[in-house]
């Protein structure tokens, strides 16, 4: 009974249950520190988490490529015309009408008709694999350009479509996320009402204890004769009503 008395005043929140509620509260309120950046992470990913930012460098680098091939790619590419081979020509063109036509002057036929045919042949000849040896590194240096762009090409193509793959597996992880952002956006409501719940329910537990142990009390001095096989649940109502009856006798108190 003692032990009753000293519980009665107690029926509220303890300083403890109350410094715990204070912080939820003050928590709650704030909000979820983690809410802005969880939203803003599960946007990012669902427009793709920025994977496709680098595909409009990857289409223009390989344009710039494409473009600075160009030349090489040309069916009318040649380099029969450039300083070194023109130069490797005209050293044969000399060398073959210095010998030639000193040899025909040695025998006193320089500028007859045979010294023009051999001349033309000799040149022709000196110069026909210059000529066709650069015609085929032309073919060559062609066929090069042409196989690294169709790398290049792939290598972009590749590029771009595992980019965009990424973004929408990083779309269907935001889509998988939004679940997450939802409950974090809320947590802040949520903590506050969960501190206002126990704010209440608290008290109304402690009252509760205390009615259950008020019922036998209440019976404490008062005598029953016969049996009986009646059960009934009491009110919370019913059951306070007992309880402060009960300690109304236990204490002198009055009606």
């Amino acid at each position: 009974m003692s032990g009753v008395n000293n519980l009665l005043p107690n029926t509220g929140v303890t300083s403890n249950e109350r410094g715990a509620i204070d912080q939820l509260t003050s928590m709650g309120n704030a909000g979820n520190p983690y809410a802005s950046g969880t939203s803003g992470a599960v946007n990012n990913l669902l427009s793709g988490g920025n994977a496709t930012a680098q595909n409009g460098a990857l289409t223009d680098n390989l344009a710039s490529y494409r473009a600075g091939m160009t030349p090489y790619t040309d069916p009318n590419y040649s380099t029969i015309n450039t300083p070194a081979v023109q130069a490797a020509l005209h050293q044969v063109q000399d060398d073959v009408t210095n010998q030639v036509n000193g040899q025909f002057a040695a025998a006193g036929r320089f500028g007859s008709g045979m010294n023009t045919q051999t001349l033309g042949r000799g040149i022709a000849q000196g110069e026909a694999p210059i000529i066709l040896n650069q015609a085929n590194l032309d073919t060559a240096t062609r066929t090069g350009a042409l196989n690294s762009l169709y790398g290049a090409g792939n290598t972009t193509s590749n590029a771009i479509s595992g980019n965009n793959q990424t973004a929408n597996a990083n779309t269907q992880a935001g889509v998988n996320s939004v679940g997450t952002a939802l409950t974090n956006s809320t947590w802040g409501p949520q903590t506050a009402l969960s501190a206002s719940e126990l704010e209440q329910s608290l008290p109304a537990s402690n009252l509760g204890l205390l009615a259950q142990m008020g019922i036998p009390l209440a019976g404490l001095g008062t005598t029953s004769n016969g049996t009986s096989n009646t059960t009934a649940n009491m009110s919370p109502m019913q059951a306070t009503i007992g309880l402060l009856g009960g300690l109304g006798k236990l204490f002198g108190g009055g009606a």
